[in-house]
């Protein structure tokens, strides 16, 4: 939900929640028994161009779409949009699992057929992927910004042109780490001999996760090989830390983020969405 409340939940709930500053409305937001805030927020993204998809082919994945150009951004977090001619459709995705990432990519990325004859391509000007990992230094709410991915187990890798770098988070309390990310094939295949080999190697690997090389597969193929979206697409990615798997005490097993992944998660999509909404 950290779109559509990054972008109408500040001004929604402003009277209800007077002289709070942002993050403590979105961690009101992430409360559990929260849904009258929560209801208040959607039903005027519902008016204000958001369509919700809930997901019925058993992928677990709900998606909204943003119709931009039904949005009145002077009564959003993000008034001064620069959104001249063309204003962009915003397709947000839950989260996939695994090699998942890559088969549900691959199918966004695909032209859209009508009938037998007419294809039509996408103008996809960027893809957004933000997610969370584990770290291998730093601890828990700590924000990554990989520069490629590894994919474990294969000769795969996949450097890219990141738009997000570290310098944009930093002065937020929030420590941030850059460099390579490792995808590993499952948690439960990791050891600390094989994590240390990767972080304290050449490989200078930051953190792991499981989608990141899959969805650069897709991106890459749909974009440098297919040529079904534009070759410079803009790829953003960023990971808050769930975990750090070398540290006694800080792994998955040891509990949930709490309320420690509100504010990464909305930090960093604060900063997707400047980045779009102000693109030329």
């Amino acid at each position: 939900h950290s779109v559509m409340n990054s972008i109408f939940a500040t001004h929604v709930l402003k009277t209800k929640f007077k002289e709070k500053s942002d993050f403590f409305i979105f961690e009101e937001l992430s409360k559990s028994g929260a849904n009258d805030v929560r209801n208040k927020v959607e039903e005027v993204a519902l008016k204000s161009g958001m369509i919700s998809v809930l997901d019925q082919s058993g992928t677990n994945i709900d998606v909204q779409i943003f119709d931009t150009a039904k949005i009145d951004f002077s009564k959003t977090a993000f008034p001064s949009a620069q959104l001249v001619d063309q204003k962009p459709v915003l397709i947000v995705m839950d989260y996939a699992f695994g090699e998942q990432a890559y088969e549900t990519i691959d199918e966004l990325l695909k032209p859209y057929k009508e009938g037998k004859s007419k294809v039509t391509f996408l103008n996809v000007a960027s893809v957004s992927i933000m997610g969370k990992a584990g770290i291998l230094q730093g601890g828990k709410g700590d924000i990554m910004i990989p520069s490629a991915h590894i994919n474990e187990g294969t000769g795969d890798n996949y450097p890219f042109q990141n738009e997000l770098n570290a310098a944009m988070f930093e002065g937020n309390g929030i420590p941030v780490f850059a460099g390579p990310m490792v995808t590993v094939l499952g948690t439960s295949l990791q050891n600390k001999d094989l994590l240390k080999f990767f972080h304290e190697s050449t490989w200078g690997v930051i953190g792991l996760e499981m989608e990141g090389a899959y969805y650069q597969k897709a991106i890459q193929s749909a974009s440098k090989i297919r040529k079904s979206i534009p070759e410079h697409v803009k790829v953003r990615y960023a990971y808050y830390a769930s975990d750090n798997p070398l540290e006694t005490g800080s792994t998955l097993a040891s509990g949930g983020l709490g309320t420690t992944g509100v504010k990464p998660t909305y930090l960093i999509t604060i900063k997707i969405l400047e980045q779009i909404f102000n693109s030329k």
